[in-house]
């Protein structure tokens, strides 16, 4: 069989040339090989498509990055709240009253609130009484 038929007739008029003198039609799949004009389409086909991808990938990247920054704060108040749930307290940094017993050698410290907050046994430096100590306030006894 020959590689090619029907060359000498035009190509609009070749496929009835062919359909003519054939013994049936029938419909199959197969590879048809691209001209060189068809093969120069999909390349920049190709380039645009790769354009762009290339385009919305920077777009998701910039995207990624702001939704990371929108959920920084709200993640380290998650992460900060679930500590406290689970400890069922939270540190604090703050003023407290110190008040060494003496007799009960204990140092003692209390917040504005009254509550006590810490305590330990009182250090040799702390044992030396000062005047202030000295002094009735007058609501003892």
């Amino acid at each position: 069989m020959e590689k090619f038929l029907g060359q000498d007739y035009p190509e609009a008029a070749r496929a009835q040339f062919l359909e003519n003198n054939c013994d049936a039609v029938e419909e199959i799949g197969y590879t048809r090989r691209f001209t060189p004009e068809e093969m120069n389409q999909k390349k920049e086909e190709l380039a645009n498509a790769s354009i762009k991808i290339n385009d919305l990938e920077v777009t998701k990247r910039e995207v990624v990055k702001e939704m990371k920054d929108k959920m920084k704060t709200p993640l380290e108040d998650r992460k900060k709240l679930l500590q406290e749930i689970k400890q069922k307290s939270e540190y604090v940094l703050e003023e407290c009253y110190k008040f060494v017993d003496q007799e009960e050698r204990i140092v003692a410290f209390y917040n504005k609130f009254g509550e006590l907050v810490s305590s330990r046994p009182i250090m040799p430096q702390e044992m030396q009484k000062t005047i202030y100590r000295s002094i009735k306030t007058g609501t003892e006894d």
